[in-house]
């Protein structure tokens, strides 16, 4: 296996419980009283904290869009795309559309690309090129699907223009996942028939915790960067119209973006009781992979999602600050 070795599947101490925070009792209890099925704490790449079910695959959701940012640091490390090129270079259509031909991948991944904020079913990858934008490029973050399943057309004609598989599943498990040792359960398709970029994917705790440790690494395996790594710095930078919203990736900073999803985590509102070094991909139902270099730590929730309660905006009592509370002690 490559980055996450065995060493990782044994508690410290090799007890059978692996409970060796202090908060762990108490992350899990309130963990399934909020729909959780799974919570995985890896501390220096040992289990420290483990609920049952982190075996049982469970789909990311919006958790998903933080792998294709993982993947948009290979495509750049493979000179397939840069973040800071225009869309319209390879979206040729777009070549003479006011303000589409401003968006950068950049803007896409850091959903300030003008696109609208959805929340739902997405459109395929060609129907989304169409979809008309509400702001210029680079003025607000307004959160959706569209940005990321442009990501994937965009993807998918690079890849066909080098003369390699046009499907970008095929390409995130070839360059990164296998590489890491990770397996999908399963990806949802669109309308289309193509991969979902902005959700789909479906994994274990484990699995996903695999993600995590590579990202607390720097992105290095076996002692060798898997992909670029000032791509992969980027995604933790947050943008000037949410300093909370790297390139796919969450982060714990005071934000002015009061759209209903940045509402949906509380770290935005944290007063520095969090790591600032955190970052977090999140997804609807409260799935969760908070990585924490500072602290060696690796954290993972995945929950039951009431679709019904997303859609119509209620609150799930899901609080990202209590439950790093309760398991750090802070």
């Amino acid at each position: 296996m490559a980055l996450v070795t065995a060493a990782w599947l044994v508690p410290h101490g090799a007890a059978a419980s692996a409970q060796t925070l202090p908060g762990c009792d108490a992350a899990i209890a309130y963990s399934q009283a909020r729909d959780g099925v799974a919570v995985l704490v890896l501390e220096d790449g040992r289990i420290a904290c483990a609920s049952a079910g982190v075996d049982v695959s469970h789909e990311l959701w919006s958790g998903t869009k933080s792998l294709i940012g993982l993947v948009a640091a290979a495509a750049v490390q493979d000179g397939l795309l840069t973040l800071d090129e225009a869309a319209a270079a390879t979206i040729t259509e777009w070549r003479d559309v006011p303000q589409k031909n401003a968006i950068t991948i950049r803007h896409l991944l850091s959903m300030t690309s003008g696109h609208p904020s959805a929340v739902g079913r997405p459109q395929g990858y060609a129907a989304s090129l169409d979809v008309p934008l509400t702001q210029a490029p680079g003025t607000a973050f307004q959160y959706g699907p569209t940005p990321l399943q442009i990501f994937g057309e965009i993807l998918k004609r690079k890849l066909s223009a080098g003369g390699q598989d046009a499907d970008p599943r095929a390409y995130a498990e070839r360059r990164l996942l296998q590489p890491l040792g990770v397996t999908v359960a399963d990806w949802r398709n669109g309308p289309d028939g193509q991969p979902l970029m902005p959700q789909g994917a479906v994994m274990s705790a484990k699995q996903w915790a695999r993600l995590g440790e590579f990202v607390r690494a720097g992105g290095v395996q076996n002692g060798k960067p898997l992909v670029d790594g000032a791509t992969l710095r980027a995604l933790f930078d947050g943008s000037t119209p949410n300093p909370a919203y790297g390139l796919t990736w969450w982060l714990p900073r005071a934000t002015p973006a009061k759209d209903a999803v940045t509402a949906a985590t509380d770290i935005t509102q944290a007063g520095g009781e969090l790591p600032q070094d955190m970052v977090l991909a999140a997804g609807a139902g409260d799935q969760r992979l908070y990585v924490i270099p500072s602290r060696k730590l690796t954290i993972v929730r995945q929950a039951r999602l009431n679709m019904a309660n997303v859609l119509s905006g209620k609150a799930s009592g899901w609080s990202d600050r209590q439950f790093l509370g309760l398991l750090l002690g802070s």
